[in-house]
């Protein structure tokens, strides 16, 4: 089974594993991480799931997204994606993914 590392703010690293076809932020939620809010429950209509992607596993956003991007707590970034939005595949085993300080302004 594919594994996905998040890395806290505060530097703690979680590494968790996921089903192909998962988002990211439903690997966080299994993985008993809570620093990714997901007010929305993974619509992507709140923002508050960001998270930094280390590349290889950086996919760009959609337009839709691209633009809740902009209203995200800590500012965004090159790497800056809405963990709801982003599924996971077997090429992604080993992704690298960095959670903000905050998700909420």
């Amino acid at each position: 089974m594919p594994s996905i590392i998040f890395i806290e703010a505060d530097g703690r690293r979680i590494e968790a594993m996921f089903d192909p076809g998962d988002s990211v932020m439903i690997a966080a939620k299994d993985a008993g991480l809570w620093s990714i809010v997901a007010q929305c429950g993974g619509s992507c209509s709140c923002a508050t799931c960001h998270v930094f992607v280390a590349a290889p596993g950086f996919v760009p956003p959609n337009a839709y997204e691209d633009e809740l991007l902009d209203c995200t707590a800590v500012p965004r970034r090159p790497e800056s994606r809405l963990s709801c939005q982003l599924r996971l595949t077997d090429a992604m085993d080993g992704i690298i993914v960095h959670v903000p300080e905050r998700q909420i302004p």
